[in-house]
């Protein structure tokens, strides 16, 4: 079996370079052997992808969080439009909105959305949504907005309701979901996992944050953890854990571009 961590902040695990290295080693070792690194800014993303560049199965998005609304750098828009021609990057994000903190203002946060959004369908990547209490006006931007290639709501926490307003306004959407998957309170997740294809799922596991359960007395996520999420998800949907994983990775493949081989 092998598995896809589609959405891995690996630079906030580590700084060390030689131990950003043996967190994709030990990954490889429990299994996950392709990982999407992510950042928040394009400072970030610089270092990320210089200290990461030549890890075979590492695979990177570029772009702007909210949390960087108020300093997403000089010509912020066409430093992303450089980073996507580089090779293994393969998605616009994170981007989104995040009403929870209330980086800026709303207004701010939209405008910074939307201008990846359109980098997204110019640059023919899938975008990689954050959104933290602004399902309503996500929903509402990506009415008209959402890239050809799709987007994946990383870390997924809205209810089986949302999830199936998107699937049923015909988006070209995926779920990703995290260790808190395996949280016995996590009731709006199971109700969603159970209500959705299993074709419109993925994995993650946002490290350093969400840990699964089944590591509980860790300080922080590994992408080495990525499989007791995804044995937790096999057994709410009764299925074999291999055919899961295997359907995971299909799924990750294609929304990335990437062949499953």
């Amino acid at each position: 079996m092998q598995f896809f961590d589609t959405h891995a902040h690996i630079g906030l695990i580590e700084k060390d370079p030689l131990e950003q290295i043996r967190i994709v080693v030990k990954a490889k070792q429990a299994g996950v052997t392709r990982i999407v690194s992510i950042n928040n800014s394009l400072y970030d993303f610089k270092k990320e992808y210089a200290f990461l560049k030549s890890q075979k199965g590492v695979f990177h998005a570029v772009g702007v969080g909210p949390s960087e609304v108020l300093t997403p750098g000089d010509d912020w828009e066409k430093t992303i439009e450089e980073s996507a021609t580089l090779p293994n990057v393969v998605a616009i994000g994170e981007t989104g909105l995040d009403y929870y903190k209330m980086y800026g203002d709303k207004h701010l946060q939209v405008e910074l959305f939307i201008k990846q959004l359109e980098l997204a369908k110019s640059l023919n990547l899938p975008v990689i949504i954050h959104n933290r209490n602004a399902g309503k006006d996500i929903f509402e931007i990506l009415k008209d907005r959402l890239p050809p290639r799709g987007a994946i709501f990383h870390c997924y926490s809205e209810d089986e309701k949302y999830a199936r307003r998107c699937l049923n306004a015909g988006y070209n959407v995926y779920f990703s979901f995290a260790g808190n998957l395996t949280y016995r309170n996590a009731q709006n997740l199971h109700d969603t996992v159970m209500s959705i294809p299993v074709e419109r799922m993925l994995i993650e596991t946002e490290s350093p944050f969400m840990i699964p359960a089944e590591y509980r007395e860790k300080k922080r996520t590994m992408p080495a953890f990525l499989p007791a999420t995804a044995k937790f998800l096999a057994e709410m949907l009764g299925m074999p854990l291999e055919e899961l994983s295997a359907q995971l990775w299909k799924n990750s493949c294609k929304i990335f571009g990437l062949p499953e081989e």
